[in-house]
């Protein structure tokens, strides 16, 4: 099957079937295909779209390029909880043992991050001693004695996809709703969930900045992964604000800590209570959401979920001490305070601009190759509906002998409106997709 033939076939808006999905699937996996055509044929299916079912045999093939697990003997569900990512997210963190200390097994293989939005491997490699490189048969081990593990992805998972993704970065193609899905749902279809929960951010800190195209992506995620066999949902949540109080590798780890400890900021508890409890009923541990959102909020306010996190952490090589003591964090000690211009109410904190900021400290990489800092980053001090005296200090900068401090301090002055009237931010959870 000669792929020019399929470029042009996609390029002159046609449909493409099973063979020619394959074909291409198979030449990303292998190499066989020339980047060049690769390329190609991204950008005819950014420019001319896919229906919908072009997008499940996509998905499908990318899936089926790799390994796909099997869980094969636990006493629980398999649930995974997957983020199109934002600023200061960390929720994965925070649900993740909790939802196994309700009897779910989630096997989680996460993403680094990229520009603005934080990956929750460089979060978790800020953990001394804490391995997310492990082969598939650890990764196992690790999951059916402690119902959570978290790890990169592996070059058995779903290959296809890794080429393609690298591709979609450079080609200006990463926007492409049919790309985006079959890249999310192939990893965790690979995963052998028997169900997922997403959380499809929206705002201005978003991958997806207009909320009817975060809504049209949740939609085609929810119903590829059901024609796919595995049940979904997704919530559309608020990425105009960051997420919680801190941004930045270390400092989100030293957060999600003192959420598991109860000590968390009010958005971010709540928004990893809602979506654990969503992992919760659909690995049908609670006969309805109230009740699955009770049981998670019972073991974290037990402490169990703080142990369980313990436990992963001492499972994957990392120091447990940390949980007891996150002084031993690696965090920055040179600060600086951006303080309010004038007093009244915040109206704004742009999560983008805020994440650039971030980035610019060395807390993102611009490049999948750069390195990352963990310990520098951002604290919120007060957040959007909060009053505000003049020079009141808003957010502490958390940098490395002033490398980026400059861009960073500009970047945050553009990110935070003060007006002069009450201000009552939008709710954080906006709509959700069945």
């Amino acid at each position: 099957m000669e792929m020019l033939d399929i470029i042009r076939k996609k390029r002159d808006g046609g449909e493409l079937n099973l063979e020619e999905i394959q074909a291409f699937i198979r030449g990303a996996s292998d190499g066989s295909v020339p980047v060049y055509h690769l390329a190609a044929l991204l950008m005819a299916i950014y420019f001319k779209g896919m229906k919908f079912r072009e997008t499940g045999l996509l998905t499908q093939a990318m899936a089926q390029s790799g390994k796909i697990l099997s869980w094969e003997g636990l006493d629980g569900p398999c649930v995974d909880k997957h983020s199109t990512g934002g600023v200061g997210d960390k929720t994965s963190l925070i649900l993740a043992p909790l939802a196994a200390c309700c009897g779910i097994y989630v096997p989680m293989i996460s993403g680094r991050g990229l520009g603005h939005t934080g990956g929750t491997l460089d979060k978790l490699e800020s953990i001394p001693g804490f391995q997310v490189r492990h082969d598939l048969a650890t990764f196992q081990k690790i999951l059916r004695k402690h119902g959570v593990a978290m790890i990169g992805q592996t070059p058995e998972i779903a290959p296809a996809d890794k080429t393609l993704y690298a591709l979609r970065d450079v080609t200006g193609t990463v926007e492409s709703i049919p790309l985006i899905t079959a890249s999310i749902l192939s990893k965790k279809i690979a995963e052998g969930l028997d169900a997922l929960v997403l959380d499809v951010k929206t705002g201005l800190g978003a991958f997806m900045q207009e909320r009817n195209m975060s809504i049209k992506l949740a939609r085609s995620l929810v119903q590829t992964a059901k024609n796919a066999g595995l049940p979904a949902q997704a919530l559309i949540t608020n990425m105009d604000h960051p997420l919680g109080n801190q941004v930045g590798n270390s400092l989100e780890i030293l957060e999600s800590i003192e959420t598991l400890q109860g000590k968390g900021p009010k958005d971010l508890t709540s928004l990893s209570l809602e979506l654990a409890g969503r992992m919760v009923l659909a690995g049908k541990k609670a006969p309805n959401l109230k009740q699955a959102i009770a049981l998670v909020r019972k073991k974290l306010d037990s402490g169990e979920g703080l142990e369980k996190f313990r436990e992963m952490v001492e499972a994957q090589g990392g120091d447990p001490r940390v949980v007891a003591n996150p002084k031993l964090l690696d965090l920055s000690p040179d600060l600086e305070v951006f303080s309010a211009p004038r007093r009244g109410v915040i109206s704004m904190m742009d999560s983008g601009l805020i994440g650039r900021a971030a980035c610019a400290l060395g807390a993102g990489r611009g490049k999948m190759d750069d390195l990352v800092d963990p310990g520098v980053g951002l604290t919120l001090k007060r957040k959007p509906g909060d009053k505000v005296r003049q020079g009141e200090a808003l957010i502490e900068i958390r940098h490395r002998q002033g490398k980026g401090l400059q861009t960073a301090r500009d970047l945050l002055s553009m990110s935070v409106c003060i007006a002069e009237t009450r201000f009552k931010p939008e709710p954080l959870i906006l709509e959700e997709i069945q």
